[in-house]
């Protein structure tokens, strides 16, 4: 059976909205007209959204599939283990609670199979998104500082690497993925950075979102890693063989 799509969700201490995501999963999986794989990963979770994830799979719905790592190893490393345990023609990472909803995917599908992009990815900053988080003054401030930088030096135009919902074709997710590197939040920005070297054709859209950020990321551990896994990326690409 040939499968059209590949759904990786990474997951983390997220027992207090994983139900209703699976739940919706459950219903959206019902609505379309196509084969779907919906992989799971979770990264090492120390609360009980393994035994969650486990349960609802065995008692309401077993077609949904669940890695899950041991000990937590970032977000970027749980995405790629996802990716290339995936099956589908295409490929899609979100985040855990689904936060840009079901209707993006047939979006980005769209753009990959018939407009024949490499690579589709969601850009919370156009003019066309409807993007509002309630985000403390320094988080906001932060993330202002890091796009210019990123978007300046690293991945020139792009003003959005780090939403969590990107899709790929096949061949393109098992070659960036297989080389990937950084297992923490910034892997989206080593994927963009692999996208402008390879010469991948990136079409960005627009999402929509409306909640609050409830982060239990710790903003100086997490900006520290961040800074060297960026710092590193050109001496990676040019001086080592990893790519």
């Amino acid at each position: 059976m040939i499968i059209r799509l590949s759904l990786i969700i990474p997951v983390y201490n997220a027992e207090t909205f994983i139900s209703d995501t699976l739940a919706r999963l459950t219903e959206w999986k019902q609505k379309i007209n196509y084969t779907v794989q919906v992989i799971i990963v979770n990264d090492g979770s120390s609360d009980s959204t393994a035994e969650r994830i486990e349960n609802y799979i065995k008692t309401t719905d077993p077609s949904l599939e669940l890695i899950s790592i041991k000990k937590n190893r970032g977000k970027g490393y749980a995405v790629k283990t996802g990716m290339l345990a995936a099956l589908g023609q295409f490929r899609i990472y979100t985040d855990a609670d689904i936060p840009f909803g079901f209707g993006v995917v047939e979006k980005i599908l769209y753009y990959l199979e018939f407009k024949e992009f490499d690579v589709c990815i969601g850009n919370r900053k156009s003019v066309q998104s409807t993007y509002f988080v309630h985000m403390d003054p320094i988080r906001k401030f932060a993330s202002k500082i890091f796009t210019a930088i990123i978007s300046r030096y690293v991945v020139t135009g792009v003003n959005d690497t780090q939403c969590g919902l990107k899709g790929f074709k096949a061949p393109v997710a098992e070659e960036l993925f297989s080389k990937l590197q950084t297992r923490g939040f910034a892997f989206d920005v080593e994927l963009l950075y692999l996208c402008f070297k390879y010469e991948y054709d990136i079409k960005r859209i627009p999402v929509s979102f409306e909640g609050n950020e409830h982060s239990t990321i710790s903003l100086i551990k997490t900006s520290v890693q961040m800074s060297r896994d960026i710092f590193f990326l050109p001496f990676r690409y040019h001086f080592t063989k990893k790519y």
